[in-house]
């Protein structure tokens, strides 16, 4: 009895086939989650700069006299980060507002706006803000970049 021409492939076929399958999926998953983690380290560095852009020209701003005369403990920063959204008045002008940013960019880590905060008579490490002023901004994410380095000191 012939079978004849046979198509199709065998047991020991199709377990070499699904293994190799499996191999080459394990080797691509690390890959994409190194991907996806350098991205989002590429996005916050991105809204670190940004922020830290608008703050420097707000600071700029109110230095030279622009702004009018600086609240008491702020030494020329916002008070919020939210300043830097609404915009101020320049001094001088009935309805002329200078706005810093569109929006508060969103922390890619943590999914949201809630930024750590430090005011300029904070620790430089602080985690804890003072409420004087916005001098500068970091992550509240508590991962940590493929360096060691935590994110929240970028």
């Amino acid at each position: 009895m012939r079978l004849g021409n046979r198509r199709g492939l065998t047991l020991v076929e199709l377990i070499v086939a699904f293994t190799i399958m499996a191999l080459l999926t394990a080797m691509a998953v690390p890959i994409a989650r190194y991907k996806v983690r350098r991205e989002r380290e590429r996005e916050l560095r991105w809204a670190l700069r940004e922020i830290r852009t608008a703050i420097d020209k707000y600071k700029d701003l109110c230095d030279s006299g622009q702004l009018g005369p600086p609240e008491v403990d702020t030494f020329c920063y916002p008070k919020t980060l939210e300043v830097l959204v609404e915009g101020v008045k320049l001094a001088g002008t009935v309805d002329k507002k200078v706005r810093f940013l569109r929006r508060i960019p969103k922390d890619p880590f943590t999914n949201s706006t809630d930024w750590g905060l430090r005011s300029m008579q904070d620790d430089p490490n602080s985690q804890s803000w003072g409420g004087q002023n916005v001098f500068d901004v970091y992550t509240k994410s508590m991962e940590r970049a493929a360096d060691g380095t935590p994110y929240s000191e970028w």
